[in-house]
């Protein structure tokens, strides 16, 4: 595995140290002297020869037959399932997910390459009639060539495989940065697909600082197509540095998501959606519930009971089984969070519960919920990135829907409701990207297309599902007729 090649960068089929100096240390954030892995950081010249050596294996690997390539993918997915628990644990140690939580991404890994593998199969072109006799009309959808792949730390698995995977079977090969603060668990996908014996140069694996190695695959005109996740600011810089070179770009960004609550709705169902949305992964998720929005009829209610609710979690070692939320991945996360904390407190709003840093090793702070919150606040306004919470008293389902609105964001919402005219009134007004009903904001199906609008996304295409497919390909239109007269 990657971790007994001493951590290394993986460039044309082999691993490989960099061309500098500089190191990327990854640490535990439940406790921060705990070193996970100790990694060279990529160079600007180490970038350009994963992207030279993905160029040069673009031609033998789109030869290939969507089958073939698929092969890869599934017998990836049975390295990933063999390593399930010591990848479980990883993911728990070097981002501070729960053991719950690590288990499910690993399993989605899975389900993501075998997914891949399988609709691979039957992804092509159409062949509508033609209106000329003896003219046959179809079109035919090819790999673009080398793909650039940035992806954040918190999902450190999933969300390079849901990248990767698409990327690879549609015939692209790949130069695939992760973020700092997770390459250990990034570079085992890496692995996988190096013990399956991966032609080489198809997959390029980075480790290096955005600034670098982030900018050189942006700005690269051997870059035929680009895929980021991250916070906005970065993801539209890296939109327009890639849009000068002509790339295909796609980038999925911040978040700021509602749940509505309104009368009709089962209180205990949600209260669970509400804290399983906001303080799982200590709220570091683009998807997590940030504001809640409440209608007046059952604001007291909802408001006394989410109070117990989060109040009983547990916040602690990741790795423990009863553990419901763990740290902040960073001790800068926990200083942002604390400084958000104190702007809801500085405007007024009223901290229900929780706003402390926790007084013990790690970059643990209490899951915090703010209530009577303004929507012009900056709590209500803002991606904090954290398991801080704000609850927004409404007057009617109207105005629940144009709060949830009037926000830059617009990736993922949801409302707690048994009327079903506000469920479709919903589903038509929201201005999200992702739309659920009776749901979390948050967990999405690998099968169904993800990505958001305004500032949540660049808008052009979506992750996952088969539209991961339309992105990484380009759809020619063949006009055939016999040549004799």
């Amino acid at each position: 595995m990657a971790s007994e090649l001493s951590a290394q960068l993986y460039l044309n089929g082999s691993w490989c140290s960099s061309s500098g100096n500089s190191e990327i240390v990854s640490r535990n954030p439940a406790a921060p002297d705990e070193e996970i892995a100790t990694f060279p950081a990529a160079t600007v010249a180490d970038t350009e020869d994963a992207i030279s050596a993905s160029v040069a294996a673009q031609d033998e690997w789109a030869a290939m037959s969507a089958h073939e390539r698929g092969s890869y993918l599934r017998d990836a997915a049975r390295i990933i399932e063999d390593e399930r628990e010591s990848l479980s644990q990883l993911i728990a140690d070097e981002t501070g997910k729960t053991i719950g939580g690590s288990r499910g991404e690993v399993q989605r890994t899975i389900d993501l390459l075998e997914y891949y593998a399988q609709i691979a199969r039957d992804y092509g072109g159409t062949a509508p009639p033609s209106a000329t006799d003896g003219t046959v009309l179809f079109t035919k959808r090819e790999p673009w060539g080398t793909a650039g792949i940035i992806t954040p730390w918190n999902f450190p698995i999933a969300i390079p495989t849901w990248k990767i995977a698409p990327a690879l079977v549609s015939g692209n090969t790949v130069v695939f940065k992760p973020a700092s603060l997770s390459p250990a668990t990034a570079s085992r996908l890496v692995d996988a697909f190096d013990q399956v014996e991966l032609p080489d140069g198809v997959l390029n694996f980075v480790p290096g600082s955005g600034s670098t190695v982030g900018d050189a695959i942006a700005t690269s005109q051997d870059v035929d197509a680009l895929s980021f996740t991250g916070s906005t600011t970065v993801g539209e810089a890296v939109e327009r540095a890639a849009g000068d070179t002509g790339a295909r770009v796609q980038c999925e960004m911040g978040g700021k998501n509602a749940i509505i609550i309104d009368e009709s709705c089962d209180l205990d169902l949600a209260v669970d959606l509400t804290v399983s949305g906001a303080y799982g992964l200590a709220g570091q998720a683009c998807t997590a519930a940030s504001r809640a929005i409440v209608l007046e009829g059952v604001y007291d209610e909802y408001l006394a009971t989410l109070k117990q609710r989060v109040e009983d979690l547990v916040v602690g070692d990741p790795g423990d089984e009863l553990t419901d939320m763990g740290p902040k991945v960073s001790a800068s996360g926990l200083q942002e969070d604390i400084d958000y904390i104190e702007a809801g407190k500085n405007a007024g709003a009223t901290l229900l519960t929780g706003g402390s840093e926790l007084d013990r090793d790690g970059h643990f702070i209490e899951p915090t919920v703010f209530a009577d919150v303004d929507p012009e606040m900056k709590i209500a306004q803002e991606e904090i990135f954290g398991p801080v919470l704000s609850v927004l008293p409404v007057s009617d389902f109207g105005e629940a829907v144009q709060v949830a609105n009037d926000v830059q964001y617009g990736l993922t919402a949801a409302i707690c409701t048994d009327r079903l005219h506000h469920a479709m009134s919903f589903i038509d007004d929201i201005e999200t990207g992702v739309v659920k009903i009776n749901q979390k904001p948050g967990g999405v199906e690998y099968q169904m297309p993800f990505g958001g609008r305004k500032r949540s996304s660049t808008e052009t295409f979506k992750e996952q599902g088969r539209e991961a497919l339309e992105f990484f390909t380009h759809e020619k239109a063949i006009y055939l007729t016999d040549g004799h007269a």
